[in-house]
């Protein structure tokens, strides 16, 4: 199974074997998705327990090591199969799991162009065709991050250093109480105190008030604060509600803010028609953040900031060392670790470059629009049972939706739902009320699956509602 009298270096028959059994455990696995229990915690005591052990000093035998790892994996909330419809579902494409297989393997460093010209190329094709998807000018740009969460630092730090400079004193930002919360722990790594952080209020559709964030950063200018950032948001992460893009950001541009747009769940349904004229106005943002491991079906850590200038990018984390003497400098290609937080980075291209390539564009965008269809579909059915209270039309694909009366009654209709282990729901609290939350996403849901929660929904109902 090796090769010389390195354990570590594999020849290439061994990595045949593993290979094969690999790929033949991982098409197992996925043909097993449909029936697995959308949550399962029977055995997790005993599972953790085990897995905890310290390795031996010896070899172990991968087949008997891949069945730990499935018995583990199938611990928790089942969040790559058709049943999960709580948070934002990660479908976590083959086709992207094996780019990074590939990736990893390769093991190229991408931190500054010169390392590996070609694929820092393909990564930055992927930016370009996303920030012109978006409608970006020529010569935007950005990078691949894990998340939306490094992403809106980056952004953040960004608008601070180009609005504020080296002075930040008196920095005050604007969002809502439905903003996703790494904005305001972006502006805290940012150095930015929780009191400049402004709450503007939303209106009775959830949206944000451009008119009372307009008397608010009017307001704080007169105290002698210096307003900088408008944070709208492009699908909330309570009711995936989409924040009047438009008037915001022509609010921002006329009082010299930064505009960024959470797109972390939104950004996907950029693809289709319906959600380009729900996401109008995002094309003049400075910054957008997105996560293509929500509504583009890719591995949980895959994020995206794409930005205005990304000079501004440069501005804001660009540093250097001695031990970066040996670098130069690739004109028509970014150095990402100028650009973002991380210097070390892995290669992240490829896992979205290839399924893009792989499958089309075309496929994306069916998918998508089958979600926004399934959503609608749900809506309207829980709409028209007189049990439940649905106050907000879907902007996407979230539902949030309640029994009529207290609190409690949800709390056991959500219990019980997730009880089934046919479908698992999560919950928010919208103006101190408890609502349960559906959130149609992943690839592998379709319309049997949906109709099946309802289902379960409305079985639950009939026992919670007393």
């Amino acid at each position: 199974m090796t090769i010389g009298a390195n354990p570590l270096d594999l020849d290439r028959t061994a990595i045949e074997k593993l290979g094969r059994e690999a790929v033949e455990f991982l098409a197992g696995w996925l043909a097993e998705l449909g029936s697995a229990p959308a949550s399962d915690y029977d055995r997790a005591a005993e599972l953790s327990a085990l897995v905890r052990r310290p390795p031996a000093g010896g070899p172990g035998d991968f087949g008997a090591l891949l069945e730990t790892f499935r018995e583990a994996a199938g611990q928790g909330v089942n969040t790559a199969g058709p049943g999960y419809l709580a948070y934002f579902p990660a479908g976590g494409l083959v086709s992207a799991a094996l780019a990074e297989m590939l990736a990893q393997a390769a093991n190229r460093y991408t931190g500054v162009a010169q390392t590996a010209p070609a694929l820092v190329a393909m990564e930055q094709g992927v930016l370009t065709w996303f920030c012109d998807l978006f409608g970006l000018p020529a010569g935007a740009g950005g990078l691949v991050t894990t998340g939306a969460s490094p992403a809106t630092l980056s952004a953040v730090l960004a608008a601070r250093q180009h609005r504020l400079g080296e002075d930040i004193a008196g920095g005050t930002l604007y969002v809502t109480e439905h903003t996703h919360y790494c904005v305001a722990k972006a502006a805290r790594v940012a150095g930015l105190p929780a009191s400049r952080v402004r709450t503007v209020p939303a209106t009775g559709h959830l949206r944000m008030d451009v008119a009372a964030a307009a008397e608010m950063i009017a307001a704080d200018r007169a105290a002698g604060l210096r307003p900088f950032l408008l944070v709208g948001t492009a699908g909330t992460t309570d009711t995936g509600t989409i924040d009047p893009l438009p008037e915001l950001a022509g609010l921002a541009r006329r009082e010299g803010l930064w505009f960024h747009v959470d797109a972390a769940y939104g950004g996907g349904f950029q693809l289709t028609r319906r959600g380009r004229a729900a996401l109008a106005g995002v094309e003049e943002a400075d910054s957008l953040a997105l996560d293509p491991h929500k509504s583009l079906f890719l591995p949980y850590g895959t994020g995206l900031l794409l930005v205005r200038d990304p000079a501004l990018l440069r501005e804001a984390h660009a540093a250097d060392g001695q031990y970066l003497q040996d670098i130069g400098r690739m004109d028509d290609l970014p150095d990402y670790g100028n650009l973002g937080i991380e210097l070390t980075r892995e290669f992240r291209g490829l896992r979205l470059w290839l399924p893009l390539h792989l499958h089309g564009v075309r496929a994306f965008e069916r998918e998508l629009d089958e979600k926004l269809d399934l959503a609608a579909h749900a809506y309207a059915e829980l709409a028209g049972d007189p049990r439940f209270e649905t106050p907000w039309a879907p902007d996407l694909t979230v539902i949030v939706f309640r029994l009529r009366g207290g609190d409690e009654p949800n709390r056991r209709l959500l219990a019980a739902v997730n009880d089934s282990r046919r479908v698992f729901l999560s919950s928010t609290t919208i103006g101190g009320r408890f609502f349960l939350r559906l959130c149609v996403l992943s690839f592998r849901t379709h319309a049997d699956r949906v109709r099946e929660a309802l289902a379960v929904i409305r079985e639950a109902a009939d026992r919670c509602a007393g």
